[in-house]
Formats: structure tokens, C-alpha cells, sequence
């Protein structure tokens, strides 16, 4: 069984108000923080106050802003930590605009800096991050099914499924699909 989505508007608030500390943890305005990131002001505002869902792409680039992975503020919205996340209670995420899915398979853990994530994409679908949220984040991702395009360093990769990419993320990155394929793959981040 799939993790219900039902609380997303609480994932959502959640979000928000870890978005809103983080800002005001640094003394920025919502000004400094959209030069850093290159997420207009009034998106931001919005973002924080839970009004709108943020995208991946926007997500992308208040992590690298932030210095974070997109895995670590995840994380950073759970209430607890536990060794062991049953299927059914590992947190769902989805950018409705791309159709990108996000699901947490690692247990959460501050204290822990590997993780994994399930990620599909539907076909003819992408997402662009600008920079690496953590500059030298290694990457291992095996696509599972469909196909799936990653751009890293300016070279693009074509996955099928069992094809495992292996890279350092320094600078931006592209995730996209053909219009005839999903992707669904496992990522794990070191």
C-alpha cells in the first residue's frame, strides 16, 4: 500500500515553517534570500506562509541557498527518529507540476549523512536544479524501470532499466524523460 497523501497539507505547513526558520536563522530578508536563490520574493512569501506547494526546482534552489541536501530539509520536517520506516509510513512528496514523486525510504536522522530516496518522473516530464545543494554530494542512482536522461557536469547520461550512474555533484543537474517513458529509480546520497 502506498503512503497516503492525505497529509500533505501538514507536510506542506511543516515545510513552511522549516523554510521560515532557516531564513531567520540566517538574519536574511525575504530580498536576500530570493538574490541567493533566484526564487522571486513574492514565491517565497508565499512558500512560507503554506499558501502555494513548493516545486522541486524551487525546493533545488533554496537547498542550495541554504547549503542543504533536499533530503536533509525533508528531514528536517519529521517529528522523530526512528531505525526502522515501514513502507507504508515512509513520506510521500509530489511536485504536481512535474509529476515528480519523492519518497523518503531512508529512516530520517540528523545525526546520519547517507540516504535513499525513491523518485519517479512521468514520461516527457524534467526537472532542472541549478547547483548542488552541498557541493561533492555523492550520488548512486539505479534506475529501476522506464528510461531516464540525467545531465551532470554537462554530460548527459541515458539509463535503463539496471544501469546504476555514480557521480559527485558540483554544479547543476538535469533529470528528464522521454515522451514515451516514466523513470522510477532509487537514489542514494553519501
Amino acid at each position: 500500500m502506498e503512503t497516503s497523501l492525505i497529509d500533505s497539507e501538514t507536510t506542506d505547513r511543516r515545510l513552511a515553517e522549516r523554510l521560515k526558520s532557516l531564513r531567520a536563522e540566517r538574519g536574511w530578508s525575504l530580498d536576500e534570500l530570493a538574490t541567493r536563490s533566484k526564487v522571486s520574493r513574492a514565491t517565497l512569501s508565499r512558500l512560507e506562509n503554506a499558501e502555494v506547494s513548493p516545486t522541486a526546482s524551487v525546493l533545488g534552489r533554496l537547498c542550495a541557498a541554504y547549503g542543504l541536501a533536499m533530503s536533509r530539509l525533508m528531514l528536517m520536517v519529521e517529528e522523530h527518529y526512528a531505525p526502522l520506516i515501514r513502507s507504508d509510513d515512509q513520506q510521500v512528496w509530489v511536485d504536481a507540476e512535474t509529476g515528480f514523486r519523492r519518497r523518503a525510504i531512508s529512516p530520517p536522522a540528523q545525526s546520519l549523512t547517507g540516504e535513499a530516496i525513491e523518485g519517479s518522473l512521468r514520461a516527457g516530464a524534467g526537472i532542472v536544479y541549478d547547483e548542488s545543494p552541498r557541493p561533492g554530494l555523492e550520488h548512486h542512482l539505479l534506475l529501476i524501470e522506464g528510461r531516464l536522461s540525467v545531465t551532470v557536469d554537462g554530460a548527459t547520461h541515458d539509463l535503463l532499466p539496471g544501469d546504476c550512474l555514480r557521480y559527485r555533484l558540483f554544479g547543476p543537474s538535469a533529470f528528464a524523460t522521454p515522451a514515451d517513458s516514466s523513470a522510477r529509480y532509487i537514489l542514494f546520497m553519501v
